[in-house]
């Protein structure tokens, strides 16, 4: 039985990171190196990553001819895959289709279609392999969904074969983060251990959190060829005992990397001696929510963090010399005043990188519903739910506006000349031009939204 794994491009309308980061499928690399041994001779699977891919789809699948094609992506991608696999059943009407992923677990029913038969909601891994035996088996459809159905509930620890790099061979020098070239990616838990209102990687593994043994993924890290590795847990800096662990091993074992990781503003304020340890085994860089300047922010969104946690945390990251990529969710209430007094906070604190996020109530947060009626765009447009668009109405100023105002502080931020100096003299001529090439095609996707006034 031939199968295929397909990452898709994303929408056209999508204002995309793909521009400054393609990361590798890691899920579809667990599902490539966790097929059962009882069926693996009898199964012939391919992953095929059409951001990167040359090839076109339509003829991929006629030169593949498969039996079975899964997909994953993001809520940005649920037109797309429905796509994808009505053209699959156009020109191989018996072919099984299924989806999977982070969003095909907590809103399952956005993909319903008449195209797709396996919808993975939970135990991806498991509902995989069930599916593939009995496909074997020639079970039909409604009798592989009623298996999966009644498969229980999600998964609370995580006990599988490491992720198989190589499925990806052909692929693999394309996978970067930003500055972070070629990428690897780890990961070392699952869920996040806190509760912010509009964050959707809760809502993943039902509010559970649990860790990967230490030494196990030390093990898997032995393995990757790479030398940056992206360690792509909700919250990688939680718990200083296992980030002791963390770097005791990493030093007994000798291993030399450079990790980019997700960490919280007032862990990094709280324990500078941690971060300092880390950064003496190779911490290059860390994504942090600094979300908001404005203290009432930071309180509906219960972050549990002040402005104050915030400046510490960033004081902290300079000296120590670790790249801060800051996030920041702007909510719609903001007047140009607002925005001036953000950059200003900004340029104060000589940040360097920083992604502006419109408030997005993203289907599946607790905040979604309490914003169904002040929403610009249907629900049902998913290709503009990117954390880019500006789904909800700006209270005091126009959509054309407060596109132009949050590339404009953008600008007034990353591009300033003594920037540019630094990053050319840290990661060299080559890597800005790119930067600066995927920077410009975003902020084209912004200009055109500014020249519509949507």
């Amino acid at each position: 039985m031939k199968v295929l794994l397909i990452r898709p491009r994303p929408h056209r309308e999508t204002i995309g990171l793909q521009h400054v980061m393609i990361c590798e499928p890691l899920e579809f690399e667990y599902l490539y190196s966790n097929l059962p041994s009882e069926i693996r001779n009898d199964i012939e699977i391919k992953i095929i990553d059409l951001i990167v891919e040359k090839k076109k789809y339509k003829d991929i699948l006629r030169n593949e001819k498969p039996d079975f094609v899964l997909y994953t992506g993001y809520i940005t991608h649920v037109g797309v895959i429905k796509d994808l696999a009505r053209a699959a059943k156009s020109l191989f009407p018996y072919v099984k289709t299924g989806v999977g992923g982070v969003h095909a677990e907590v809103i399952p029913d956005d993909f319903k279609s008449e195209y797709i038969d396996f919808i993975y909601d939970r135990n991806g891994i498991d509902g995989f392999n069930l599916t593939l035996k009995m496909l074997l088996d020639d079970c039909d459809a409604n009798a592989i969904k009623k298996e999966l159905n009644a498969s229980g509930s999600k998964n609370s620890s995580f006990k599988y074969k490491h992720p198989d790099r190589n499925a990806v061979f052909r692929y693999r020098k394309h996978y970067y983060y930003m500055f972070h070239s070629p990428c690897a990616l780890i990961k070392t838990s699952f869920g996040c251990p806190y509760s912010c209102s509009f964050c959707f990687c809760k809502e993943i593994t039902g509010g559970k959190y649990f860790s990967r043994d230490m030494e196990d993924v030390i093990d898997e890290l032995e393995t990757i060829e790479e030398e940056e590795v992206y360690i792509v847990d909700d919250d990688f800096l939680f718990n200083r005992d296992k980030l002791r662990t963390f770097i005791d091993l990493i030093k007994s074992r000798n291993i030399h990397k450079k990790f980019l990781v997700y960490g919280r503003a007032d862990f990094i304020a709280e324990n500078a001696d941690i971060m300092a340890e880390l950064r003496s085994i190779g911490l290059q860089a860390v994504i942090v929510g600094i979300e908001s300047v404005r203290a009432k922010d930071l309180q509906s969104y219960n972050k549990k963090t002040t402005r104050e946690i915030n400046e510490k945390c960033i004081k902290i990251l300079k000296a120590l010399d670790i790249e801060l990529y800051a996030t920041l969710i702007i909510p719609l209430d903001f007047t140009v005043s607002d925005f001036n007094e953000l950059t200003r906070w900004l340029k104060n604190l000589d940040i360097r990188f920083v992604n502006l996020q419109p408030l997005t109530p993203l289907p599946g947060t607790e905040i979604f519903e309490s914003y169904t009626s002040e929403l610009l765009v249907e629900r049902e447009r998913h290709e503009v739910w990117d954390m880019a668009h500006v789904v909800l109405k700006p209270k005091f100023m126009s959509i054309r506006r407060f596109y132009y105002e949050l590339l404009k502080a953008y600008y007034k931020v990353v591009m300033r000349p003594c920037h540019l100096i630094v990053l050319i003299r840290k990661y060299g001529i080559k890597a800005n031009l790119k930067m600066l090439a995927g920077s410009s095609l975003v902020s084209m996707q912004y200009i055109r939204k500014i020249v519509r006034g949507r």
